[in-house]
């Protein structure tokens, strides 16, 4: 069973910055892509950032310039990077895992809070 566990989420000033991690029980390369999303306080879950089987990437227009998503094939893991945060970054962000196969996979969440 595919497993995601997120780390890194914490409290920040705005103009901070985070790292986020995503560590996956099995392999991320044999994926449609990972992705990490985020979720506020009466609002949808959205895409944040995504990065595809073969390293293309794409972000959410209120992230592009300021969060950064990468992996570590070697370790499993899917990293975001975080700068410049502002109070409406507030959210919990989770990690997704999608397989060829159409499963879709969620961590648990990391909560990432900003203060102005």
């Amino acid at each position: 069973q595919v497993q995601l566990v997120e780390s890194g989420g914490g409290l920040v000033q705005a103009g901070g910055s985070l790292r986020l991690s995503c560590a996956a029980s099995g392999s991320i390369f044999s994926t449609n892509g990972m992705g990490w999303y985020r979720q506020a306080p009466g609002k949808q879950r959205e895409l944040v950032a995504r990065i595809t089987r073969g390293g293309g990437t794409n972000y959410a227009d209120s992230v592009k310039g300021r969060f950064t998503i990468s992996r570590d094939i070697a370790q499993n893991t899917v990293y975001l990077q975080m700068r410049s945060l502002k109070p409406e970054d507030t959210a919990v962000y989770y990690c997704n895992k999608q397989d060829p196969d159409g499963s879709n996979y969620w961590g648990r969440g990391t909560q990432v809070t900003v203060s102005s």
